[in-house]
């Protein structure tokens, strides 16, 4: 006689034979991702070696463009007699500067006032109206005799404020820095990278850092400007020379 198995037996063991297969596919998933991260392409790369100078360049340059004040000032009983002659003197003072070949874009007013005058007791004296020009020429060897045919113009009531230099064409000269900045740093990088016995490789990282002028203030001449009389001496600007620094940070790959 046959004994027949009860067809709930065969209901058991199926599960353990589907929990074994999946367990042996997730160890072997397992043992391939390991493999894989020992043997991706970051495990043996080696790190770049550099080297990080600083270099220096400094450009000089003759200025070409020239920026002065001029300030027209009238004093009067009133408000209105002093506004009105005060103008008088300032459009005498823009006719002289444009006979001087200084054009109306570069005449700039820079200050306006009107205000009571009083004497040391706090009593009203009068009025004074002072108009201030900021005046740009782009031929400093003209400027002298704008300056003396503004006061010419204006006379006793007109005073110079001050004087700076600059290059109109900074661009040229901030390049020719940086180029004596980068031949510095390439100096040093090659000088220090012999002493090592390593050699140098191209530059991988540039810093342009902060350019600086020099001078950086303006030449100030301070007080005011009177004649008495036909002047016999021409007013003379010197321009100087001006310098640009400019400062790098280069660091460049090395190799064995």
């Amino acid at each position: 006689m046959t004994e027949t198995i009860p067809s709930e037996h065969h209901g058991h063991r199926a599960p353990r034979a589907r929990g074994l297969i999946a367990f042996v596919a997730v160890a072997a998933l397992a043992l391939a991702s390991v493999a894989l991260y020992f043997s991706g392409p970051n495990s043996s790369r080696a790190l770049t070696r550099s080297l990080v100078v600083n270099g220096s360049g400094t450009a000089t340059s003759v200025p070409d463009t020239v920026i002065f004040q001029l300030s027209v000032n009238t004093v009067r009983a009133n408000a209105g007699e002093a506004l009105k002659v005060n103008n008088l003197r300032v459009k005498a003072l823009m006719a002289a500067l444009e006979a001087q070949k200084v054009t109306k874009r570069d005449i700039q007013t820079s200050n306006f006032n009107i205000y009571q005058s009083t004497n040391q007791y706090g009593a009203p004296t009068g009025f004074t109206v002072s108009d201030s020009l900021q005046v740009t020429m782009h031929d400093i060897k003209r400027a002298g005799g704008a300056i003396d045919a503004a006061v010419a113009a204006v006379g006793n009531g007109v005073s110079f404020n001050g004087v700076s230099f600059s290059q109109s064409h900074q661009s040229s000269v901030l390049a020719q820095a940086r180029a004596k900045a980068m031949r510095a740093a390439h100096t040093a990088a090659a000088d220090l990278a012999s002493a090592a016995g390593v050699s140098l490789g191209a530059p991988i990282k540039i810093v342009d850092q902060e350019n600086q002028v020099s001078p950086p203030y303006p030449i100030m001449y301070g007080g005011a400007v009177a004649t008495s009389g036909k002047a016999t001496v021409s007013t003379n600007l010197s321009p100087g020379t001006q310098s640009v620094t400019v400062q790098v940070s280069v660091t460049y790959q090395v190799t064995s």
